[in-house]
């Protein structure tokens, strides 16, 4: 069977506070990404996994799609499988692509062998997998908060809104990330702002990683900047980094300004 994990990018993201467990709680809202990756799962009488298109990096064993694969193998005993992976989300982009393959493999895994299990209980795996997979069972916009983990209809909707999502060649580190954020409570109520007009959005629905990261990467701040100067209703960067993305109230083709970047661009549902 075929699936197609999509991606994701934060409208808001706040580092509320330091956990005991080494962890951080947050704020945001994930909004689902129509840029997908490929991911197909066939039964077979040996386990094999393979990857086409982007370069991904780690030895298979760490993959993420074979790490929830055997995860619910040991748990249900699973016949074995070739999986094959197309990579088009770029990695290290902040759009969740790790995650959402993770998640799209427990949600093929659950089809395909005819588990039937409840969405907790596949939520329960996603959890294990990542703070973020969890919000990749369902293809809608989530509040999400604790580590990412505890999940509700987010107020918001951009369909029709017409995005840009560019990512330029570096790798922001998550923890090189958070030891640049000092926790605190955010200024305004996310959910307030998300049911605000998105022409607000700019001085009220902030990313708290966005100071450090460009301080220390001042290319992805010029991307942003770049993304306002053409047009966009709202910009930020997404997740940790390295990606940020526009928000247009219609269809353009700034392909030609964004040449030297990884650009994406696509209407929102």
């Amino acid at each position: 069977m075929v699936s197609r994990p999509h991606g994701k990018i934060n409208l808001g993201l706040h580092v509320v506070a330091k956990r005991v467990d080494g962890y951080h709680n947050i704020e945001t809202c994930f909004y689902p990404v129509p840029r997908t990756d490929i991911l197909e799962i066939i039964k077979a009488t040996r386990f094999e996994f393979t990857t086409s298109g982007l370069p991904v990096a780690g030895l298979p064993e760490q993959n993420l799609c074979v790490k929830a694969y055997h995860f619910l193998a040991n748990e249900f005993r699973l016949g074995s499988v070739k999986i094959h992976l197309h990579k088009i989300l770029p990695m290290g982009a902040g759009v969740g692509g790790g995650s959402a393959d993770a998640a799209f493999m427990v949600r093929s895994l659950n089809t395909l062998f005819q588990l039937n299990l409840s969405h907790d209980q596949l939520k329960s795996f996603a959890v294990e997998l990542g703070s973020d997979c969890a919000f990749f069972l369902q293809d809608q916009p989530m509040l999400a908060e604790g580590r990412g983990e505890v999940l509700s209809t987010a107020p918001v909707s951009l369909k029709g809104k017409y995005l840009v999502l560019v990512k330029p060649d570096v790798h922001v580190a998550t923890a090189d990330a958070y030891a640049g954020v000092v926790p605190t409570k955010p200024v305004n109520n996310l959910k307030d702002v998300l049911q605000s007009p998105i022409t607000s959005w700019r001085e009220k629905l902030v990313n708290d990683f966005e100071p450090s990261v460009f301080k220390k990467f001042p290319v992805i701040g010029e991307l942003k900047k770049q993304l306002y100067a053409n047009g966009a209703l709202y910009a930020s960067m997404s997740g940790s980094g390295a990606s940020v993305f526009g928000i247009f109230d219609a269809p353009v083709n700034l392909q030609s300004k964004f040449s030297d970047v990884d650009y994406w661009a696509g209407t929102l549902g």
